[in-house]
């Protein structure tokens, strides 16, 4: 990452659990956070099953890495030996040594941790490393993501939560969402807040209310209409 670049300011719970003091909300799961991406991100795109050769991941909010880690995971142990496309999104980078603590609390992501570190450490925006092309975008989504060139598979919107983090679910940005989502692409969401799928829906997404993980009653799906 660049020097410019601000770092997220966080607090710890229980010496594991980062918390963005900026939004006093924490980056994952209470209860486990490896199980709420498998359930929201994951097979709320209906992944691994549709993985295929080139397929490209898309997310709003990079946080700990946590989706990454997971999806790279998901990508390898179904047999791919060509890279996962992975761009995420974020205003406020972790720290590699945040990173790194975050990271740590997961030992089953272990080996792919120690592989995202010796890229990240090196302070880049592309990390690159056999199974994985990935790129973390700085900077505020409104203003990065309708410069971005790339179209996605797949959609992780992960940002804090819509009551303490209004900008990055705003109409306008779901819309862009939608305009850098292929035909047929999906995205996933833990949220179930009534504006964010109304905007999802405006963009040209068939939206889906479905189980949450734990104790969120609600999640949100969906995948762009064709034809």
């Amino acid at each position: 990452m660049s020097d410019q670049n601000e770092y997220a300011e966080l607090d710890w719970r229980d010496g594991k659990i980062p918390v963005a003091t900026r939004f006093d909300d924490p980056y994952f799961s209470l209860e486990n956070g490896i199980a709420e991406t498998a359930h929201v991100f994951l097979a709320g795109n209906g992944l691994p099953e549709r993985f295929s050769a080139g397929f490209h991941i898309a997310e709003l909010g990079f946080g700990t890495g946590l989706n990454l880690l997971c999806a790279w995971k998901a990508w390898e142990e179904s047999g791919h030996t060509t890279p996962l496309r992975y761009t995420s999104f974020e205003a406020f980078p972790m720290a590699p040594q945040d990173i790194a603590q975050a990271q740590a609390a997961w030992p089953e992501l272990a080996l792919y941790a120690q592989r995202f570190a010796r890229l990240w450490d090196h302070g880049v925006g592309r990390l690159e490393c056999g199974t994985l092309q990935a790129e973390i975008v700085a900077g505020d989504a409104r203003e990065t993501l309708p410069r971005w060139a790339g179209t996605a598979d797949a959609w992780f919107l992960d940002g804090f939560s819509p009551a303490k983090n209004p900008e990055l679910w705003g109409a306008d940005l779901m819309a862009e969402v939608a305009r850098h989502t292929v035909q047929g692409g999906s995205f996933a969401t833990y949220t179930a807040a009534g504006h964010v799928r109304r905007a999802l829906a405006s963009g040209g997404f068939a939206v889906t209310r479905t189980k949450g993980y734990g104790r969120k009653r609600h999640m949100t799906r969906g995948f762009l209409a064709t034809g």
